[in-house]
């Protein structure tokens, strides 16, 4: 897989910070399908700083493997900040990592609605000892692939963010 030469270097940055600061990472991706855990893996000295992730894609899979509860994807839906939160925390209570960043979206061309349309992202950071954090974004809708590549760079620059000044 080639990577963006714009994530790779926010990801070098990413590796080199987290390295300095001795602060690890996991990712729980949905709509990205891994694309953040390969483009941080994709920098030499990423086994220093990354820990592990999970892809979850279905609504089973976020249940099975994050412990996301069935009732709050039923509730708020897959692509929610309450479904990202619970992506992020547990993605961080099943790793040795410091920082978890979660992702949940609609790529599309499809799936898309009038409340949630294509390019909606929810993103979660939760951080050992910090409350867990959630943002949504609507990334214009021109083509998967990029809807894809934009959420990666937000998640990048929130997994920045999170590590501190």
């Amino acid at each position: 897989m080639t990577c963006a030469p714009d994530l790779v270097a926010r990801a070098t940055e990413l590796v080199a910070e987290f390295t300095r600061r001795d602060l690890s990472v996991t990712t729980a991706e949905s709509c990205t399908g891994g694309l953040v855990a390969a483009v941080i893996t994709e920098v030499p000295g990423a086994s220093a700083v990354f820990d592990r992730g999970f892809v979850t894609y279905t609504n089973a899979a976020k249940s099975e493997m994050l412990g996301v509860p069935a009732p709050l994807i039923l509730e708020y839906g897959a692509v929610s900040e309450e479904v990202a939160r619970a992506m992020a925390d547990g993605a961080l209570a099943r790793s040795h990592a410091d920082l978890a960043v979660s992702i949940t979206g609609i790529a599309g061309p499809s799936g898309g609605t009038p409340e949630k349309p294509v390019g909606t992202v929810c993103f979660a950071v939760a951080m050992k000892g910090t409350a867990t954090r959630s943002w949504t974004r609507h990334f214009a809708d021109r083509g998967r692939g990029l809807v894809r590549e934009e959420a990666a760079r937000f998640a990048l620059g929130l997994l920045m963010e999170a590590a501190g000044p």
